[in-house]
């Protein structure tokens, strides 16, 4: 018996990329599903706490963070002075050019000093920003 092959040709080995896309395409969506989003991942922000009744969000908004020390950092960029003036400016450098009237979210570390956030809501006055909101963490059920 003659087990060779009998053509004169080499048969070049078949790679199947169909289960390689799946296991790809599984390890995608296991990733979108287990990955956590963080607005303000560098900063150490511990917010007060309230009861509310659902997160809310707007299309145009201006993200103010107040950290305990006093330090204020507006769209993730931190403003060099603690005035109102310097504020007030950086609110409105950070103003988008068009569109709705944008929302000023102030998201004031618990240890922050009252002042220190009263100055953040006149500034927005000054730049002309009228729509005010603060961001607050649900209190834990115990």
């Amino acid at each position: 018996m003659n087990f060779r092959h009998q053509s004169g040709q080499k048969s070049e080995p078949e790679m199947n990329l169909v289960p390689l896309i799946d296991v790809m395409l599984v390890i995608i969506i296991f990733l979108m599903l287990t990955t956590t989003f963080n607005k303000t991942a560098g900063l150490e922000i511990a917010l007060p706490t309230a009861e509310a009744s659902g997160k809310q969000t707007f299309s145009e908004e201006i993200v103010v963070a107040v950290t305990a020390t006093g330090d204020v950092v507006i769209n993730g960029r931190s403003v060099p002075g603690k005035s109102i003036e310097d504020i007030a400016s950086a609110l409105g450098s950070a103003r988008p050019a068009k569109g709705a009237e944008p929302v000023v979210i102030i998201n004031a570390d618990a240890q922050a000093a009252h002042q220190n956030v009263i100055n953040v809501m006149q500034a927005s006055q000054h730049a002309g920003l009228t729509r005010v909101t603060f961001a607050t963490r649900q209190e834990r059920s115990r």
